[in-house]
């Protein structure tokens, strides 16, 4: 018990927080630009394996890593665009358009792989992301291993945050954004396109997504597994909510959520005579806990899974 206060174990404590939490930043981020203009996705889980699978097999095909990332971000922002055609421009359910591109792109992931590697005894790996030291930060005490020696996708996370909460509060696309998702017909009386804003939006949540997926088989892992995402793009949807649909906030939150994902792993590893399942259950049980505690003052946008035709506007 004694070697959970030392500061080898802080340091390793910190430094797979950042990891952990790296995908759901990038699936919240996405998500929240998606549900600020309006539109739940919940195909984020399946867009999450997409991104995982395509950044593998590109990278395992042209020995790119950052091909891959591209290639996982192209993918995403695809399966988002076919979101907006069938949410977006027919008006279709949300919550079926987006249950329904989970379960395609489960299926999709695993028939391209498998058509792709067949069916070795050993999957295929790639050499991953190294991870990059920080001059001079990486150097102090505790926090310089933890948050300044990472991998380059992990820096990423943490500039997008601050990024794309002033594109939503301190630019005019973010006012643009924030007003389709809030009132449709408010944004398109003053000239903005309602559907081409929830599109564009839809698509870079997408990217964002795919990203995501990515850093799993990229960065944490070197391999495609079926299962790499694990639910994070539906932690990452709890997230949302979690924050309130802010930023800052919702990126809170998915530290919260990595920081006892990866006390749990540690935990396990310090030999406690206590059934795996019981600290694999620990970040799960936390973030129904604080859904339940934040439930009631989370405000959605007031347009939020409710489709704009132009001509019902009068």
């Amino acid at each position: 018990m004694e070697q959970v206060f030392t500061l080898s174990f802080i340091t390793g404590l910190l430094a797979a927080m950042m990891r952990m939490a790296t995908p759901i930043i990038f699936g919240t981020l996405g998500e929240i630009l998606s549900e600020r203009a309006g539109v739940l996705n919940l195909g984020i889980e399946g867009i999450m394996l997409m991104g995982a699978m395509t950044g593998f097999l590109t990278t395992l095909a042209t020995g790119s890593l950052w091909l891959g990332v591209a290639a996982a971000a192209l993918i995403g922002a695809l399966l988002a665009l076919f979101m907006a055609f069938l949410a977006v421009y027919l008006g279709l359910s949300q919550h079926v358009s987006g249950l329904g591109i989970t379960l395609l792109s489960t299926g999709l992931a695993m028939f391209i792989y498998r058509l792709s590697v067949g069916s070795p005894v050993n999957p295929p790996t790639v050499q991953p992301f190294t991870q990059t030291a920080i001059p001079y930060l990486s150097e102090l005490p505790v926090v310089g291993p933890a948050f300044f020696t990472q991998y380059t996708l992990v820096y990423w996370a943490f500039l997008l945050i601050p990024a794309l909460w002033i594109l939503l509060y301190r630019t005019t696309w973010g006012l643009a954004i924030r007003t389709v998702g809030e009132n449709p017909l408010a944004a398109d009386t003053v000239g903005i396109n309602v559907n081409l804003v929830r599109t564009l939006c839809l698509a870079a949540g997408g990217a964002l997504m795919g990203i995501g997926g990515a850093f799993l088989t990229l960065a944490h892992q070197n391999m495609f597994l079926i299962d790499v995402v694990g639910g994070r793009g539906w932690i990452s949807i709890a997230m949302v909510i979690f924050g309130n649909w802010d930023p800052l906030r919702g990126a809170a939150g998915a530290l919260i959520f990595g920081f006892l994902d990866a006390l749990q792993l540690r935990l396990q590893g310090l030999g406690f005579d206590i059934p795996f399942h019981l600290f694999l259950l620990i970040p799960y049980l936390m973030t129904v806990v604080a859904l339940v505690s934040v439930s009631r003052r989370a405000a959605a946008p007031a347009g939020l899974l409710k489709p704009y035709r132009r001509e019902e506007k009068g």
